[in-house]
């Protein structure tokens, strides 16, 4: 096949078993790597196009055009769900990976929270809800965010979505128009940037420091600020770092907010109940002047281990959060009635989710505990101690540049993550997915044992490469 191909640029169409292939510009050495019925492949340029041979295509000559809309090609793919991928394939091939890259609860679904979910089926409640989620759990949200976070909505000021990233994407979606600016701090959830790209925005990232423990500075902020910035996003305490805005820096950010008339704020409050004391949790729309340009996306997710049972919700004024149900009526329409009944339960377990949440939240500090205490004993390692959520992001650049025996140099936290798992069989996530190149998250989301055992081999694995020398 390749031999037929090569430096033949006349060939329109050519047979390939039972699929015919045209191209076009083919370069002078080619070789086909992939076929699939109706696909194209495109290589160096190239632009391939598969047709199965059928009674109806046969003679059929006509290219199917196969473009993405640029909107569609300007986004990247989440490099945290790529990662998992080689990680899961050697451990359904026997071999004992520890994947400390997840990004949820390694806890079951409480049992009176999965009991409802349950008892939801039993009483066939099953059939669709209305698209901004039941009245039921819509109160039940309200409650919680009056007694817990100090802010005032009603029913119609919530939209309950399929997982909190739902929320977050319809409402960058709601409020940006094309051209505007989007201020993201990095690190930063990976999928910030690419919410801005599709809402033809424009992603403003501002760096922070592991020595102010990944917080935003103001001054940056305001010099950063233009005519265009449409929106903040804030997450606190925040993946991948697990930092926590203390309350008088959000009140310092706030003041700067209220000297732009465009500029809103999505405070991402996912791992709001994942927190460490004596650090305390503050939303952002409960600060003065807040309030009507605040929208508040929280979800079940990580606080009651219900990453499975895809839901999360967004609260702010009314004329932004009918704009986010719009979007979703036309999108997924109302989140599923099982979970929402489960999502009732849950609210219903008591300040902050009770016993229930705070056992999950003393076996997390337990673990991060341990993690700071094993890396601060590490040569090369920068680290700022996390006191929320279940994150460590460490800075492990004073590596880079070392060349390791029968893997090459390591060159960046790509590379590292993948020397970790090749030689210690220990899968991280890089800091470049999160906007920093310097650093890797690492998951305490994994029970002690699995974290004990991974420490031995991530400090086997770079005994090596502190003993070579930089390239």
């Amino acid at each position: 096949m390749a031999n037929t191909l090569q430096n033949n640029a006349a060939i329109s169409r050519i047979p390939f078993g039972d699929h015919s292939v045209s191209r076009r510009a083919f370069p002078s050495v080619y070789t086909l790597p992939l076929i699939r019925k109706g696909k194209h492949v495109e290589l160096n340029r190239t632009i391939v196009v598969v047709k199965a041979k059928t009674k109806n295509n046969f003679h059929d000559d006509k290219d199917v055009d196969i473009s993405l809309s640029p909107r569609v090609n300007a986004v990247k793919p989440s490099k945290t769900v790529a990662i998992s991928d080689k990680p899961t394939a050697l451990l359904q091939s026997g071999v004992p990976v520890i994947r400390l890259a997840a990004g949820e609860p390694d806890f079951d679904t409480p049992a009176v929270i999965a009991e409802a979910g349950m008892n939801a089926i039993r009483d066939g409640y099953t059939r669709y809800t209305p698209n901004a989620g039941t009245l039921e759990l819509r109160q039940a949200i309200c409650h919680k965010l009056k007694e817990e976070n100090g802010i005032t909505y009603t029913p119609d000021q919530i939209v309950v979505s399929n997982g909190a990233k739902q929320s977050a994407i319809q409402a960058v979606l709601a409020v940006c128009s094309p051209g505007d600016e989007v201020i993201i701090p990095a690190p930063f959830y990976v999928s910030y940037p690419e919410m801005a790209r599709l809402a033809d925005a424009t992603p403003v990232i501002l760096p922070t420091n592991i020595s102010d423990n990944f917080l935003l500075d103001p001054k940056l902020l305001e010099s950063n600020l233009t005519e265009r910035s449409r929106l903040l996003i804030l997450c606190s305490p925040s993946n991948p770092t697990g930092c926590v805005y203390p309350k008088k820096l959000l009140e310092e950010i706030a003041q700067i907010v209220a000297k732009h008339p465009r500029l809103l704020v999505l405070s991402d409050e996912i791992y709001e109940h994942i927190i460490y004391a004596p650090a305390t949790h503050t939303s952002f729309a409960s600060l003065p002047g807040m309030w009507d340009r605040t929208l508040t996306v929280n979800g079940f997710s990580k606080t009651f281990a219900m990453t499975g049972w895809r839901l999360g919700y967004v609260a702010g004024p009314k004329h932004f959060v009918t704009a986010c149900g719009k979007i979703q009526s036309q999108f997924t329409s109302g989140a599923s009635s099982i979970s929402q009944k489960a999502a009732v339960a849950a609210l219903g377990l008591g300040y902050a989710g009770g016993e229930v949440v705070s056992t999950m939240v003393k076996a997390f500090r337990e673990r991060r505990d341990f993690l700071v205490k094993s890396f601060r004993e590490m040569d090369g390692v920068k680290i700022s101690e996390p006191q929320g959520a279940f994150y460590l992001f460490i800075d492990f650049s004073s590596y880079y540049g070392r060349e390791a025996e029968g893997f090459g140099i390591i060159e960046n936290s790509d590379s590292l993550c993948r020397y970790l798992l090749d030689k210690g069989l220990v899968a991280l996530v890089p800091g470049s997915a999160f906007g920093d190149d310097t650093c890797i998250r690492i998951s305490y989301a994994d029970s002690l044992t699995n974290l004990e055992a991974a420490i031995k081999r991530i400090k086997k694995a770079l005994i090596p490469l502190n003993s070579a020398a930089l390239v």
